[in-house]
C-alpha cells in the first residue's frame, strides 16, 4: 500500500510539473486578451468561453501582407462557435478579423448559410454595422459547406488592395473583399468572439517585397 502510494504522488508530481512546464510554454509564446489558454494533446491551443472577444497574439510575429494557414474547430451550437484571426493589429481593440460562425455552415435557412464567414474591422466596422449597411458584402456562405463539429483547414491571403479566404482547400475563395482600412498594427492571433474555440498548425508566410 505504501509503495502504491508513493507511485501515485510521483505520477501526480510530473503531472503538475508538465501542466506548469506547458503553461510557461503558452506563455511565453502567446499574450492572450480575455481567455485562458490551454494546450491540446495533438498541438492544438484552446481558448475557454468567455463573455467578450478573446485573442491570443503571437509573441514576436508580425505581419502586414501575406498568407495565413490554420486549422480551426468549433461547434454546431446555435450562436456559441465564433472562431478566427486577428491580424494588422495596433492594440487589444483595433485590428482586422476574418472569423467563422460554425453553427451556420450547414444551416437550412438561407440567411443564416450566408453568414458563414465574416471579415470585420474593429473598432470601427464591426459586424452590424456591415450588417446592416453593406448586406452580403462582408460575409458569405462556404460552399461546400465544412463540418460544423470538425477541424476545417482556412487560408487567408493579404493583399494591400484585397483579402481572399480560402476553406478545406476549395481553389475558389469563399470570401473576396476590399480591406476597409489601412494595416493599423502588425500584431496577429487567434480570435475568439464570446465563445471557446481550438486552433493548430499556424502558418504565416510574408509577401515577397
Amino acid at each position: 500500500m505504501k509503495r502504491q502510494h508513493l507511485l501515485f504522488l510521483s505520477v501526480m508530481f510530473i503531472a503538475v510539473i508538465n501542466c506548469f512546464g506547458q503553461d510557461a510554454d503558452l506563455q511565453k509564446k502567446y499574450t492572450v486578451v480575455n481567455r485562458v489558454i490551454s494546450a491540446g494533446p495533438d498541438g492544438s491551443i484552446h481558448l475557454n468561453e468567455a463573455n467578450g472577444v478573446g485573442i491570443a497574439w503571437l509573441n514576436g510575429a508580425e505581419f502586414t501582407n501575406g498568407t495565413i494557414e490554420f486549422d480551426a474547430k468549433g461547434k454546431d451550437v446555435l450562436q456559441a462557435s465564433f472562431i478566427g484571426v486577428a491580424f494588422h493589429g495596433l492594440n487589444d481593440t483595433t485590428y482586422e478579423t476574418v472569423y467563422f460562425r460554425p453553427f451556420n455552415f450547414r444551416a437550412t435557412d438561407t440567411l443564416r448559410k450566408a453568414h458563414a464567414v465574416q471579415y470585420m474591422t474593429s473598432p470601427k466596422y464591426e459586424w452590424p454595422k456591415l450588417r446592416a449597411e453593406f448586406p452580403g458584402k462582408y460575409e458569405k456562405p462556404i460552399i461546400p459547406a465544412p463540418d460544423p463539429n470538425a477541424w476545417f483547414h482556412v487560408r487567408i491571403t493579404v493583399e494591400p488592395k484585397i483579402i481572399r479566404v480560402y476553406v478545406n482547400g476549395n481553389t475558389n475563395p469563399a470570401l473576396v473583399v476590399e480591406p476597409l482600412v489601412a494595416p493599423a498594427g502588425k500584431k496577429i492571433g487567434y480570435w475568439a468572439g464570446g465563445t471557446d474555440g481550438d486552433w493548430k498548425n499556424l502558418k504565416i508566410v510574408a509577401a515577397k517585397k
